[in-house]
């Protein structure tokens, strides 16, 4: 049975899997290999991918994107009457993609690797497993994306050297340095920004936009906002491949033209330059190298599509980063190179990878530079970021008070020196002989491996007993509440597979009505009415005929918004 590779991104996701000619990506009923993770509910029917995301204007409050950066949190999106949290709109997007993967391959799908942020947190990291086992999915390791961008790119295959990638998608960044030598692919450092990524971009953008024509966003309905962020989104994109753009934009009461030349957009967007430039500077700290010593330069993510992005790093490492690739697809190919490692085919030569502990995992306790047990707590460090895994460290804390008869070991994540500001992952409590202030000690070790388990063990000096917890990579949730979201998960109404392209152009047709007035709507309503009909007729013997000839219609709309359409 095949193990695929799944790349969940903020923007798009993907499914890959390895085959004899090496890693392919698997198309979706649409054909393409980029599924939007946009996620519709309505009238208990699930949207997920292109038909979701034209719903972002026609049907606002039944649609959500972007889900991946509220991953590891409480937040809720209502959508057809109740609340989702990321792990179930992620889980219906990674439903998709296996069932994608099922009819291209004709098989059950029930493993996967997937791929995180290299900067994501336990927390993070727990409420993607979560998603992939309310998906059906069994998944024993994640991979971290600049590692499987660096797989795809082959760089296992060279003898030694090292290599940095930056991982720059829609929502989060990453740095990563590896080095290869002697069959061993060593993560040395990683560092990023989980809340850095195109659709930051783009949000600079908009502001600029609205500053410039005096548009007050929070008085735009859902639809009209959803409608200047798609503007924004083609307007960006159109920047990374032309020296100037001009633009026209309908409003509710007027319309706005201009023209903005890529230099003043590198401008809007310098703030975010400079935000890129301190997570690689720390991965190159970390790492304890010097940029030249960097062999190659692998760029991930479509926002490096971005000529200031592209420009900065050459300037940065004296050297053109690697784009032959396409950036969209790096991860995904290198999912699927791992889930062909692990499925241990011939054809793949086994390289060993390593990676690192990306954050730092602490005690919070009072520093023995304050006086008495009224000290504020700081977190002490036990296993320092950046720590080649699996690793054991330990360090030792006694007591505070006389009489103290436990003392509460509480773990926490992070380089905040206090602790609050770190995040927290539970805790262990550990009793000890009550004695005068400073007299009884624990002995506390970290252990940490490759798939994110820390194992903290505490043991008493005097006593010599041992108290245990593992803080294991596993669900957020109880099973109980796993399995109830499960059933309710699938108990959703998903449109049959060939109805798909006939669903997709519906809802573009909808979405170019919410975006038109007058005598164009009235138009596409006769011709949607017109191919809804033909679709239905059971005697319609070519139906793929009058797909054609809707979505060229449809086409012709989108050209130009304000020409008459014959």
């Amino acid at each position: 049975m095949a193990i695929v590779g799944i790349d969940l991104g903020t923007t798009n996701s993907l499914v890959a899997v390895w085959s004899a000619d090496g890693p392919r990506l698997i198309p979706n009923a649409h054909g393409d290999v980029l599924t939007p993770s946009v996620v519709s509910i309505a009238d208990g029917e699930v949207l997920v991918g292109r038909p979701a995301a034209e719903r972002l204007i026609a049907r606002p409050t039944s649609t959500v994107a972007a889900f991946k950066r509220w991953m590891g949190t409480d937040k809720l999106t209502r959508l057809d009457g109740r609340p989702y949290r990321a792990e179930e709109l992620s889980a219906l997007v990674l439903g998709a993609l296996r069932r994608d993967a099922e009819a291209d391959l004709g098989e059950p799908i029930t493993e996967a690797i997937i791929s995180v942020p290299a900067y994501f947190n336990d927390l993070q990291r727990k409420a993607t497993l979560t998603a992939a086992r309310l998906a059906g999915l069994h998944v024993e390791r994640l991979v971290n994306e600049p590692t499987a961008a660096a797989l795809a790119y082959g760089l296992g295959e060279v003898e030694e050297a090292q290599f940095l990638v930056f991982d720059l998608g829609g929502g989060t960044f990453d740095v990563s340095i590896l080095d290869k030598y002697d069959e061993v692919m060593e993560v040395r450092a990683t560092a990023g920004d989980n809340f850095l990524g195109g659709d930051d971009f783009r949000e600079h953008l908009m502001m600029d936009l609205a500053d410039r024509h005096e548009i007050d966003r929070g008085k735009l309905a859902p639809g009209e906002l959803s409608r200047f962020v798609r503007f924004a989104e083609q307007l960006k994109v159109e920047l990374s491949a032309k020296t100037s753009v001009s633009y026209t934009f309908e409003l509710p009461d007027r319309v706005v033209e201009g023209r903005l030349e890529r230099a003043e957009y590198e401008e809007i967007v310098k703030p975010l330059l400079r935000r890129l430039r301190k997570p690689l500077e720390r991965a190159i700290s970390d790492a304890r190298i010097a940029p030249g010593e960097i062999a190659q330069v692998v760029m991930v993510g479509g926002a490096t599509r971005t000529p200031a992005i592209r420009a900065m790093v050459g300037r940065l490492f004296g050297r053109l980063p690697l784009t032959h690739l396409n950036p969209d697809h790096l991860v995904a190919l290198g999912a699927a190179v791992q889930a062909g490692l692990k499925a241990r085919h011939a054809a793949l030569e086994d390289v060993v990878m390593t990676d690192v502990c990306p954050y730092t995992l602490g005690i919070s306790a009072v520093s023995a530079h304050h006086d008495g047990p009224g000290g504020e707590p700081i977190t002490v460090p036990i296993i320092e970021r950046n720590s080649v895994v699996p690793i054991s460290r330990s360090s030792s804390f006694t007591t505070l008070q006389d009489n103290q008869a436990q003392i509460k070991l509480e773990v926490y994540q992070g380089e905040n020196l206090k602790p609050e500001n770190n995040v927290n992952l539970g805790g262990l409590t550990v009793d000890v002989p009550r004695a005068r202030s400073g007299e009884e000690s624990v002995d506390v070790r970290f252990t940490y491996d490759v798939n994110g388990a820390l194992e903290v063990e505490a043991t008493v000096r005097s006593t010599g007993k041992v108290w245990r917890r593992v803080f294991q990579n596993r669900t957020g949730l109880s099973d109980e509440e796993i399995d109830r979201r499960f059933a309710e998960l699938a108990a959703l109404k998903v449109p049959p597979r060939d109805q798909a392209e006939n669903r997709l152009l519906i809802e573009r047709a909808e979405r170019i009505y919410a975006e038109s007035i007058g005598e164009r709507r009235e138009r596409l309503v006769a011709a949607l009415r017109d191919f809804e009909v033909a679709i239905q007729d059971p005697l319609n013997a070519h139906p793929e005929r009058d797909r054609e000839t809707f979505a060229a219609l449809l086409d012709r709309f989108e050209t130009d918004v304000f020409r008459d359409i014959d």
